[in-house]
């Protein structure tokens, strides 16, 4: 694993590896991003409704194919979801984009 990669984990998407806790708040709902790039960061999906997380995202990231770019994640058919809050699905790297 690299800096970058040892850097990402157990971080919340977006938040700033500087901040003092980078981490998942206790009453958030998140998406574990597995593979790729961000594999290791969770995505704050609190209030997303189903569809939302079914039709998966495109992540903004310096890490990805592109710098600047966009990395894809998406849910896979069939996968369980719990209740929130905390880690309640996984979306999956499918690849990159410009």
């Amino acid at each position: 694993m690299n800096g970058d990669e040892q850097l990402l984990r157990g971080r919340v998407y977006g938040r700033d590896h500087d901040d003092p806790d980078p981490g998942p708040l206790p009453h958030r709902t998140y998406a574990a991003l597995t593979g790729g790039p961000l594999d290791g960061l969770l995505l704050d999906i609190t209030g997303w409704r189903t569809e939302d997380v079914d039709d998966g995202v495109a992540l903004s990231t310096e890490l990805s194919r592109w710098p600047g770019g966009r990395a894809l994640y998406d849910p896979r058919p069939g996968e369980p979801r719990l209740p929130g809050p905390g880690v309640v699905c996984r979306l999956h790297y499918t690849g990159d984009t410009p």
